[in-house]
């Protein structure tokens, strides 16, 4: 039997190379403490607390960065202490309650803002940019140094995971984060540790 002739060129069996994990192969939310410690980085901004009360209302409230910087003062009702949040992507509109310390905050913000219908503007008054805030939420990540590549709409994850992690129910914080689908909301509850605690309290043998 014979062979073929050799070409001279040598071949090689292909290799997979494996890919670098991404988030969303991890984790696509931060617990409270981390986004505390997004909070305490962007303090140090040159407008720490304008950007710090950002992340803290988009964290509470589970708004997407198209949201955040959307906010109107007409949507606060500080008599009522309630916020009326309008959502993109045909999400469902919701009032939500305002605690103390955003209602402090939102008061003092309003008396050092530039006259504007916008609650989040720059030093000329116009409203921030969604890219804008998304850049600062991924710097914030950077020098908080998480262990985990930061972007700005894990902060709505985030609210996502604290309301399933706290016992909300599904439908509850369906409403809360303006889906429309229930599906959407459905990631957070996979995602409760201790979901499973109590499957196998007898021993397998009974």
């Amino acid at each position: 039997m014979t062979r073929p002739p050799s070409t001279g060129i040598r071949t090689f069996a292909r290799r997979s190379i494996p890919r670098r994990p991404t988030n969303a192969a991890l984790r696509e939310h931060l617990a409270q403490h981390e986004v505390g410690k997004l909070i305490e980085v962007v303090k140090c901004n040159r407008h720490g607390r304008r950007d710090a009360l950002m992340v803290f209302l988009t964290y509470r409230h589970g708004l997407r960065a198209a949201e955040v910087v959307d906010l109107r003062w007409e949507q606060v009702d500080f008599k009522a202490a309630t916020l009326h949040v309008r959502r993109v992507k045909n999400g469902m509109p919701a009032s939500h309650p305002l605690t103390g310390r955003e209602m402090r905050e939102l008061r003092q913000h309003q008396s050092e803002s530039p006259p504007s219908p916008f609650i989040f503007v720059s030093e000329r008054g116009s409203p921030l940019s969604a890219p804008g805030f998304s850049r600062m939420v991924e710097r914030a990540g950077v020098v908080a140094d998480l262990g985990i590549k930061v972007h700005a709409h894990m902060l709505r994850h985030s609210t996502g995971f604290k309301l399933a992690n706290d016992g909300h129910d599904t439908r509850s914080i369906q409403s809360y984060m303006g889906h429309r689908s229930i599906q959407n909301t459905m990631r957070y509850a996979s995602l409760v540790p201790g979901r499973f605690k109590d499957f196998w309290r007898r021993p397998i043998d009974q």
